[in-house]
């Protein structure tokens, strides 16, 4: 082998060499951007991910502030309207009492009127002796009351039970109920009505306006509550 053949040789084994490596540097860059398009995705997904997560908190945080929100202007706006329809319902029952007060300083309507008030206590408590009390104001027009109010007492007991059965009343001049209510003016107030009581002031039945107001406001509050709000 000459030096020609020999250098020829050497030329194709450096040749082969190169081409060697030539491959493996391709198969290594090849690999070396399959794991980095391998990293990138995995890098994108996770982001995506993260940014999904994030998203769908953040919606719920939203969802969740939107919920409380709508739910405490529920509750507000319910709470005004029970408010005003509770408002509406005192100046009913205020604007009642104004009516009252004005019938009551009526002399022959408080009259009649303190007399039935008189018989119906009477017939719940069924005893000979009765004490009644009422505003020092109505003094005057309560003693003219008590005749009339056992007379009709006794009858009353007559007709249905067919026994004779008297009541001695007297007034209560220790004690009197609170004065009528003055505009503008604090302070306890009565509207007028009695109070009957006996056996040493034991037994008990108060039949003041004040409080047959306050049961019949309890009791038609439904009815008064549909005719002020029906139903649309």
């Amino acid at each position: 082998m000459d030096s020609k053949q020999a250098q020829q040789q050497i030329q194709n084994m450096c040749d082969f060499i190169l081409a060697e490596n030539r491959v493996k540097a391709n198969d290594i860059v090849k690999k070396g951007e399959e794991e980095f398009s391998i990293e990138v995705h995995k890098l994108i997904t996770e982001q995506k991910e993260k940014v999904r997560k994030a998203y769908e908190l953040k919606a719920k945080q939203v969802e969740t502030a939107y919920a409380i929100a709508k739910s405490l202007a529920t509750n507000k706006q319910r709470l005004e309207k029970i408010k005003a329809r509770q408002e509406a319902l005192n100046r009913v029952g205020e604007e009642v009492k104004v009516h009252l007060a004005q019938e009551m300083s009526k002399t022959e309507g408080a009259k009649k009127f303190l007399t039935q008030l008189i018989v119906q206590g009477l017939l719940m408590l069924l005893e000979t002796e009765v004490v009644v009390r009422g505003r020092q104001g109505d003094s005057k027009i309560l003693e003219t009351c008590l005749a009339d109010a056992s007379a009709q007492y006794a009858a009353i007991i007559k007709t249905q039970t067919g026994a004779a059965k008297a009541c001695k009343l007297s007034i209560d001049s220790k004690t009197y109920l609170s004065p009528a209510p003055v505009a503008g003016k604090e302070g306890a107030s009565c509207l007028g009505g009695i109070v009957l009581h006996c056996q040493g002031g034991n037994i008990s039945i108060d039949n003041t306006i004040d409080t047959r107001l306050k049961l019949v406001m309890e009791q038609a509050k439904p009815a008064i509550r549909g005719l002020l709000f029906p139903a649309k």
